[in-house]
């Protein structure tokens, strides 16, 4: 199986008749992700490359069905009145893909998607990819390159960058190693569903028998990630890339969440507890598929 969507998941859109709702939306259904309804506020009875337009998540709900996860596409400003919106109206996953949402209205959206039992995946994030099954947001930007890119395999992918979300993907493929679920947790310094969630729910799923994990300076989420494997809460092989090796204290490295202060969350800190832990740590990305090659090889001998 894969983790957090396949293709019985039913999909709806918020912000779907906005130019990157409307985009995603096309990829999303050419791929085979179930779109069973969109959300844009006053254009209730349009429709959206054959998906139905409603005003609400209440009423797509009512008149499309129930409703497994929201992918939301709307301006930064208004993603916490629809991330509370969809949450409400008992959707248990959302996708936040927008940038510059503000942190305590993320902190809003984890309090109240908490205390409602759901959860979610961003902000500032490409979404997730189920090989073969469904993509939720933008991963390959076109359902043939999503196809071409990504093979359904028995390897879990878990990133902080969007880009190396796609790339370490694809060189896995490339090697002959397909993906179970691809992961880009968002770039931001707050997110929901960080890489020791994500870990934990590969550790659960029987299709993943190995773990990549693209990481960055800046927050402890690598570090809690080696606290799990220390406490035996994920026991599967790992391995990790860090980025940015070179930045200096201070300095922001590529995303909003990615800035080392002080000692706090650098390079040298997330190596060192990985290594202590067991994690297979490259140099390089492309490191990654040899270093999966390597420990398949030694499985099978």
């Amino acid at each position: 199986m894969s983790i957090l969507a396949d293709e019985k998941s039913r999909i709806v859109v918020q912000g779907i008749t906005g130019r990157e709702g409307m985009i995603r939306t096309k990829l999303m259904k050419d791929y085979g992700s179930q779109v069973v309804a969109g959300v844009t506020p006053a254009k209730s009875g349009e429709e959206v490359y054959g998906v139905p337009v409603f005003d609400s998540v209440e009423e797509a709900w009512e008149k499309a069905g129930p409703i497994d996860i929201s992918v939301i596409f709307v301006p930064a400003a208004l993603v916490k009145s629809a991330a509370l919106e969809a949450v409400d109206a008992g959707v248990k996953l959302l996708v936040l893909v927008p940038d510059r949402v503000p942190i305590y209205d993320v902190l809003e959206i984890a309090a109240a998607a908490s205390e409602k039992g759901a959860r979610f995946v961003g902000p500032n994030t490409l979404g997730l990819l189920s090989p073969g099954k469904a993509v939720l947001g933008m991963i390959g930007g076109r359902a043939d390159r999503a196809r071409d890119w990504f093979k359904p395999g028995s390897i879990g992918v878990s990133s902080r960058s969007g880009g190396m979300t796609s790339a370490v993907s694809y060189y896995l493929t490339q090697t002959g190693f397909g993906q179970s679920t691809i992961v880009h947790v968002g770039g931001d310094a707050v997110v929901g569903l960080s890489h020791p969630e994500v870990m934990e729910l590969f550790e659960q799923d029987d299709q993943t028998e190995m773990v990549a994990m693209f990481g960055e300076i800046g927050t402890t989420q690598e570090e809690r990630v080696a606290d799990l494997i220390t406490a035996g809460k994920f026991t599967k092989p790992l391995i990790a890339y860090i980025g940015g090796k070179a930045a200096k204290s201070g300095t922001r490295f590529s995303h909003a969440g990615a800035i080392v202060e002080g000692n706090r969350g650098s390079h040298e800190s997330k190596v060192e507890r990985l290594k202590a832990a067991g994690v297979h740590v490259v140099d390089t990305i492309f490191d990654i598929p040899k270093t999966a090659k390597k420990l398949k090889d030694h499985e099978g001998g």
